[in-house]
């Protein structure tokens, strides 16, 4: 019993986002059903409120801390500090972006569909990457090609 405890928890911190449990499909479901549609749009939309909340704050610090040091050091460390927390909150905007895309997926019943081959992406791949867009095989197809051209 302690094992299987064990993997539950395993599985849940595969989620982007706390709150939210990891779906538990039976054998007899249909792929994409609406309770598999409505566990991934709280997800996504959890996930989207959680790096929204994050860049508020980003902004509401960055308000707050306009202080002015005099010592050069201090104030390359300062600004620093500001010019990744910028690169990261662009990264997540740009995921903030890519969420947004497939909220429309889901709302158009499209989601869970590789966009290469048709095929179903499965739920533990989307478990992990709820924004995935593609299936395991076509996926790295892609990288591979990535990696050849460079």
């Amino acid at each position: 019993m302690a094992i299987n405890k064990g993997i539950a928890m395993k599985r849940n911190s595969a989620l982007p986002v706390e709150g939210v449990e990891s779906y538990e499909a039976n054998d007899r479901e249909e792929y994409m059903n609406n309770a598999q549609q409505e566990h991934f749009r709280q997800v996504l939309s959890a996930w989207k409120r959680s790096l929204m909340q994050e860049a508020d704050r980003t902004v509401r610090n960055m308000r707050i801390d306009e202080t002015h040091l005099s010592d050069p050091s201090d104030r390359a460390t300062k600004e620093e500090e500001f010019a990744l927390e910028l690169r990261t909150r662009d990264r997540e905007r740009k995921l903030i972006r890519k969420i947004d895309k497939t909220l429309r997926k889901l709302k158009d019943d499209e989601y869970g569909y590789c966009e290469a081959c048709g095929i179903e992406i499965g739920l533990r791949r989307l478990e992990v990457r709820p924004t995935a867009a593609l299936c395991i095989d076509c996926k790295t197809t892609q990288e591979i090609k990535e990696r050849q051209l460079g």
